[in-house]
């Protein structure tokens, strides 16, 4: 590939009172667009305020982390929640931190779920139908359609371009996948990759030649435009700063998504 770009988020504001445990500030001297926690699966108002500030001074793009309401779990346990009452929840998400985006000098941009409910989403179409319509119902106050943020060849983002919602397809550098493309689940082993070394090479295989290794080692295509960089890491600033550098060694335009 040529002309590469790729956008950088990373999951933001995941604290809840005086508990904390992304590094946001350093984060946001890094990504270029940043997934905010917006009290479901972590957040609550003074974070999502602070991280919005903090965002909106650094020209960085917000995004609404819409999950499950599941504070315990984290939003990584699966639960069944019925179509129209989590359109609902996801409306709410959205409402919230647009209210904090909008008191800082800056706006919801896109919409990203988070842990059970983005794995939901690749296939269930009738959660993925719920989340679009909770986000279209949210754009009245967003100044219009929201993107939406997924993995390539999800229900969810076919859903949402039908709908007439903008998508943006998104990769994990530090995430396993499968040879089917989709994520190796975490409760398995082996699901995350730890070594930096390893997850700054699959960085730039992602962003300059649109592919990655799977499980077993097959390579496999990846359509991203945008490459997450999860904040819960240890050390998740100075392992983006080194992925933002090797990108930008590889010819790599590192930008937020139009």
């Amino acid at each position: 590939m040529t002309d590469a770009v790729i956008d950088l988020n990373a999951d933001l504001g995941e604290g809840f009172g005086r508990w904390t445990l992304t590094d946001d500030e350093a984060l946001l001297s890094v990504v270029t667009s940043a997934n905010v926690a917006c009290g479901f699966h972590a957040g609550d108002p003074s974070t999502m305020r602070r991280v919005c500030s903090l965002a909106a001074e650094r020209g960085v793009r917000i995004g609404a982390q819409v999950s499950y309401r599941d504070l315990a779990g984290f939003g990584r346990r699966a639960m069944d929640v019925p179509p129209e009452e989590l359109a609902d929840e996801i409306t709410y998400q959205i409402g919230a931190l647009q209210v904090f985006a909008r008191a800082a000098g800056s706006r919801v941009s896109y919409v990203k779920p988070h842990g059970a409910l983005y794995n939901r989403v690749v296939a269930d179409s009738e959660q993925a139908e719920a989340v679009v319509a909770g986000i279209l119902r949210a754009g009245a106050v967003c100044d219009g359609p929201l993107p939406v943020l997924g993995l390539p060849g999800s229900r969810l983002l076919a859903i949402a371009e039908d709908a007439g919602l903008p998508v943006v397809t998104e990769a994990f550098a530090d995430r396993a996948y499968t040879w089917a493309g989709t994520l190796v689940p975490r409760r398995e082993p082996d699901a995350v990759v730890h070594d930096p070394g390893t997850v700054i090479t699959r960085a730039v295989g992602i962003a300059r030649d649109g592919a990655v290794d799977a499980v077993g080692g097959e390579r496999i295509a990846v359509e991203a435009r945008s490459l997450c960089v999860h904040g819960d890491t240890p050390g998740a600033a100075q392992l983006a700063w080194r992925i933002r550098g090797a990108l930008a060694s590889a010819g790599v335009r590192v930008e937020a998504f139009a």
